[in-house]
């Protein structure tokens, strides 16, 4: 089995299939079929499956020129029929894992995934889950789940972890140039997921077990989040010392070992720090252990937005205005710069809860063209003089290369500065207040 599997990746032969075709599964698919293997997309959204199978792209990362030639070669396809799992020699399965109100992990969308894939697992397929999840997953959940059909890991099928590393927006490091971790079920199971992934990635770094392939994935979000996290205090520190932790951060990054610049904001967005360190959290309190460094950063992240809305108000009063009635404008949505992604976007709850105090709210995003807040629509309004100009208070809270931070300060009767985007702004006459 595995020499057959062996045989099939180098000679790029093997197809590959991938479910859910989003912002981690659709760069792996153009990345395979840029080196020639033949891949199948698999996403419930049969309009998602529409678009792709049209040559069009809806993932930042993704654009229309590199996926158009591969779907008409070919190369990709997408369906939202599972049976098409019968004729692939690997899987990969790239879904959601959110979490649940409680901050419980919802694996829901794995399991519906591995349903799938047992319902047409066979002799010599690789499978390989990618969805950050927490350690024991894979052995725990997803090998009990396949070997029900009477097939081995590690000797009649291969069963394998690699943890998703994409950084949405990163022109410097993609799906193609950022190493990849592994982890099997077994050392078979490890060395041919390796192999599968350095036919398209720069360098695949095996580990011992999926259970350290899961941990791994979480210690690199949990590390920024408890890093965010502490920067977030210290800027908060700052504002009650009335000192600029702008310049003390860039200060403190000149000393050249010991120090890693990290930089506070509005709050954390995304679909991996805000959400996967709580996977670790909640693994350990089934194990009689309280993740404390976890618990902390998250408090002191999800709290960013009301400092935020609370800086506006004491920044309004200054001028002796009320927060109450005031009209806002609120530049970007997305949750980090120049994207078009709103998952978990800090910038959401900065508008619900400016609305909530009785403020008028209207926000410009280049990329963002509308957004879904409770039961109603907002749509991005046309960037002008006139609007910032009768705005009480422009809150930068994404930082978008697009805006031009002179033309917003010279307008403004106030600015909020989340992101530090005006640090360049030659006059700001008063009008600049930063986190």
């Amino acid at each position: 089995m595995y020499k057959s599997l062996e045989k099939k990746i180098k000679s790029r032969t093997a197809v590959v299939g991938v479910i859910g075709m989003g912002y981690v599964g659709l760069p792996l698919a153009v990345e395979l079929g840029r080196e020639g293997f033949k891949i199948i997309g698999i996403d419930i959204a049969l309009n998602k499956v529409k678009l792709i199978n049209s040559g069009k792209s809806d993932i930042d990362d993704v654009k229309d020129r590199d996926l158009k030639p591969l779907v008409k070669a070919g190369k990709i396809g997408a369906t939202t029929d599972f049976a098409v799992l019968k004729k692939v020699d690997i899987v990969t399965i790239c879904v959601p894992t959110p979490l649940s109100k409680t901050k419980d992990p919802d694996v829901s969308y794995i399991l519906a995934g591995v349903s799938e894939v047992q319902k047409y697992l066979h002799p010599g397929q690789l499978v390989i889950l990618e969805s950050t999840t927490y350690p024991g997953t894979t052995e725990e959940l997803i090998l009990p789940m396949l070997e029900e059909t009477g097939l081995r890991a590690g000797k009649d099928f291969f069963l394998a972890f690699s943890p998703e590393r994409v950084d949405p927006g990163n022109k410097k490091y993609t799906t193609k140039n950022t190493p990849r971790v592994v982890g099997g079920i077994t050392p078979h199971c490890t060395k041919i997921a390796k192999l599968f992934y350095e036919q398209t990635i720069s360098d695949a770094v095996p580990v011992s077990s999926t259970k350290s392939a899961e941990m791994i994935k979480l210690l690199e979000n949990t590390f920024r989040s408890v890093n965010i996290g502490l920067v977030n205090e210290v800027a908060v520190m700052c504002d009650r010392l009335k000192i600029d932790v702008w310049e003390i951060i860039d200060a403190a990054n000149t000393k050249p070992f010991g120090f890693m610049p990290f930089y506070p904001g509005p709050g954390l967005g995304g679909h991996c720090i805000p959400i996967d360190p709580h996977y670790l959290s909640w693994k350990l309190k089934s194990l009689n252990y309280y993740a404390r460094f976890i618990e902390l950063a998250g408090d002191i992240n999800s709290r960013m937005p009301e400092y935020v809305v609370e800086r506006i108000n004491r920044a309004l009063n200054e001028k002796e205005k009320s927060l109450k009635g005031a009209k806002i404008l609120v530049l970007g949505v997305a949750y980090k710069r120049d994207i078009k992604d709103v998952r978990e976007s800090p910038a959401l709850d900065v508008i619900k809860l400016l609305q909530n105090a009785g403020a008028e709210v209207k926000y410009n995003d280049p990329h963002v063209l509308s957004i879904r807040m409770d039961n109603s629509e907002m749509k991005s309004v046309k960037l002008s003089p006139k609007l910032v100009q009768n705005s009480d208070c422009v809150a930068i809270i994404t930082d978008h290369s697009a805006y031009d931070y002179e033309f917003i300060v010279r307008n403004a009767q106030l600015v909020m500065d989340t992101r530090n985007a005006t640090k360049n702004v030659k006059e700001n006459r008063g009008k600049i207040v930063k986190l």
